[in-house]
């Protein structure tokens, strides 16, 4: 394993590191708690020193499950988020009370005293543009609650105008090979300004693995069939903002990424860390075959700056104009 240091909070963070998002649900069949934690003991082995859940995954449901697995182990950080437990348009819920309330939650479910990394959860941009949450964090911090605070963004313009708070660590963001706006708009002003990248949907919902066929289909309750279109949340987090059948069709196309390299997973986690300014890679995952699969990253070979050239044309040329959603 390789650490990579996290912006302004020093950490030295595993490049390759775990959500777990599909660990509480909204993403098909679900995961049992000895399943679970057999395979968060399994990534800490490898030598994962980093995990980033939500407080509505699986309501909660994630938080315990890494409660569990990690307890008080200080050599492990967990990053959580909030907001969307609420009513993300209505002011309350980024007021000290409510945040201070969802941070308490969040604590008694990691079991833990104080939160590493905690993180406003995709909020609408007048959140950013305001300010004021981040006045309630520097709060939250000062009272030992919580140690770091970052955002989670959307849109670029959204993280550029996140990292101007002084006291912004990270930001987390979609980035993969369908998603390359962050690469040339975002991460050189990250760099900049000393703000470390966590880099989600890595994978755009699996696309990027190669494992999908056009008339694929998927269980009611898992994002990729209900939010396809963005009919419960941005629909950049499903398929990077991708008709399914266009990112299958797309996928076709860059197949050669995998040639020389262990799997066409490995070879699209490779890309982004690849990118100057990527402190780690956050892929999902709900057993340990997916972990040994995304953790073959760390031995694909490096992209050639021909490839790296071929990839932001194809990106261009013909993936550009099919995402859908801002970002």
């Amino acid at each position: 394993m390789e650490y990579r240091t996290l912006g302004k909070t020093g950490w030295e963070i595993s490049e390759v590191s775990f959500g777990t998002w599909a660990l509480g649900g909204s993403w098909g069949r679900a995961v049992d708690e000895r399943e679970a934690l057999s395979a968060l003991s399994y990534a800490m082995e490898r030598g994962v020193n980093f995990f980033d859940t939500a407080d509505v995954y699986g309501d909660g449901r994630s938080e315990e499950f890494l409660g569990k697995a990690c307890g008080r182990r200080q050599d492990i950080i967990i990053a959580t988020k909030f907001c969307r437990a609420g009513d993300i348009s209505d002011p309350l819920t980024y007021s000290y009370d409510q945040t201070k309330a969802y941070a308490v939650g969040s604590l008694k479910r990691l079991q833990r005293d104080r939160i590493d990394l905690y993180q406003i959860h995709c909020p609408p941009a007048w959140v950013i543009e305001q300010g004021e949450v981040f006045q309630v964090l520097d709060r939250l911090k000062e009272e030992g609650l919580i140690r770091h605070y970052g955002v989670s963004v959307e849109t670029v313009d959204e993280g550029l105008k996140a990292m101007t708070y002084p006291h912004v660590s990270t930001l987390q963001v979609i980035l993969n090979i369908f998603r390359q706006k962050v690469v040339s708009e975002l991460l050189p002003q990250a760099v900049s300004h000393k703000v470390g990248i966590l880099a989600r949907v890595p994978l755009a919902s699996g696309l990027l693995s190669g494992k999908f066929h056009a008339g694929d289909t998927f269980a009611a309750d898992d994002h990729r069939h209900f939010n396809r279109d963005g009919a419960a949340f941005n629909v950049g987090e499903t398929f990077a903002g991708l008709p399914f059948a266009k990112g299958v069709e797309l996928v076709e196309k860059i197949r050669w990424i995998a040639q020389g390299r262990p799997n066409m997973a490995a070879a699209a986690l490779r890309w982004i860390l690849d990118q100057p300014g990527v402190s780690s890679v956050i892929p999902g995952f709900k057993n340990i075959r997916q972990i040994d699969q995304n953790l073959s990253a760390l031995d694909a070979a490096s992209f050639t700056d021909e490839e790296l050239t071929e990839l932001r044309d194809f990106y261009r040329s013909s993936v550009a104009d099919h995402i859908r959603g801002a970002y």
